[in-house]
């Protein structure tokens, strides 16, 4: 008896093809956005703030830890403006054209957005020239998101 794979390899090389360059929107640490910081905290407390399992919300495949629910609230209300900008990669390095991992200290909040960088060093370039850095991230972010995960 002969099997035939014919009728599966257009399958198989649609499901590898699928596969390849999969990248996440957001950046994680096992499935948990900005280490478990608090995004919302960032606007209201000025500062990172560690998150607690007890309070969670997902938002684009990701999983956010808050310090309380009025935060988680506040963020399930309008995610979108405390996600922090490029998914949470490394602001800089998508100015740059290639996404990074980010440390929870290392951010700004610039009108109204938040910016993380991947540590206090690369912050401080990035704080040498804010706007253009943004300016040069946007431009860079359609094709960094589609990068594979740093």
């Amino acid at each position: 008896m002969t099997i035939s794979l014919r009728p599966i390899l257009p399958l198989a090389a649609a499901l590898s093809f699928a596969s390849v360059g999969y990248s996440a929107e957001i950046f994680t640490t096992n499935g948990v956005a900005i280490n478990g910081y608090d995004p919302v905290a960032y606007f209201t407390d000025h500062k990172p703030v560690k998150g607690s399992d007890k309070y969670t919300a997902t938002y684009q495949g990701a999983t956010f830890h808050f310090a309380s629910a009025a935060h988680r609230g506040a963020f399930a209300a309008n995610p979108g403006h405390f996600a922090p900008q490029y998914g949470g990669y490394c602001a800089f390095g998508t100015a740059q054209g290639h996404k990074a991992s980010t440390e929870p200290q290392a951010f700004t909040v610039v009108d109204g957005k938040l910016y993380l960088n991947y540590n206090d060093s690369v912050l401080k370039t990035w704080r040498q020239d804010v706007s253009g850095y943004i300016k040069k991230a946007d431009a860079n972010w359609d094709k960094v998101r589609a990068q594979p995960d740093p």
